[in-house]
């Protein structure tokens, strides 16, 4: 209450909100594109990605960082800002096609998308390698946990892709982006729980993958010696 006895107004964050709003954006343009059928899509799905750029920027700088930091350092200094135009000129071109129904779909699709990517910069860097090292002295080798660097990490980036789509997308967005839980379940559109109980579920099957492959390397290596 307030000196006048009034119920004293209640404050609360506007990320929430300014979230929800987001969201709800995006799934009108969604639904927009789905009833648009066979007519020109381009001027909606523009507009879709204009009012999902902010979050999507979020997305690729936290996934650039995390899981492909030496992309960020010399000699390629990739920022959020170009890996996004690249994402979304990617995007423009997979939503000719690909119809998301759903926000969540929406995202596991521009995810998907980063990955790519990332991964395509990450090659084409491999193979200029000896010639970047003659010409920049700045270049640095990736360190150990670079999730781009060597077969064990192509390994676990190949157990990833392979699992499930909704165990993928949690792991993804809360152990490889770093979003906390609440931030990965509103932008699934599911509880926090919900984003738990799929993450044990993926840490499950991501074991039992490195498990096999880790075996199937093994024997591979014991043929070649015989």
């Amino acid at each position: 209450m307030d000196s006048a006895g009034r119920p004293r107004e209640t404050r609360l964050s506007s990320r929430p909100v300014e979230a929800e709003r987001t969201t709800a954006a995006i799934q009108r343009y969604l639904d927009e594109l789905a009833a648009a059928g066979d007519a020109p899509a381009e001027p909606i799905v523009r507009d879709l990605l204009a009012r999902a750029a902010r979050r999507l920027r979020l997305l690729c700088g936290s996934l650039l960082h995390r899981g492909y930091p030496r992309l960020a350092r010399p000699p390629l200094n990739l920022e959020a800002d170009e890996m996004l135009s690249a994402v979304v000129e990617r995007l423009l071109k997979a939503l000719r096609a690909a119809r998301p129904r759903h926000v969540r779909q929406f995202f596991a699709l521009a995810n998907q998308h980063m990955r790519w990517e990332l991964n395509d910069l990450a090659r084409r860097l491999d193979e200029q390698g000896p010639r970047v090292a003659l010409r920049d002295s700045q270049a640095v080798a990736p360190p150990p946990g670079d999730a781009t660097a060597g077969p064990r990490a192509r390994r676990i980036l190949a157990a990833i892709d392979g699992l499930p789509e909704e165990e993928r997308e949690a792991f993804s967005l809360a152990r490889v982006q770093g979003l906390a839980h609440a931030e990965a379940a509103a932008l699934l559109g599911v509880s926090t729980k919900t984003i738990q109980r799929r993450l044990q579920r993926a840490v499950v099957l991501l074991a039992a993958s490195l498990a096999e492959m880790q075996a199937s390397s093994a024997s591979s290596a014991s043929a070649g010696e015989g």
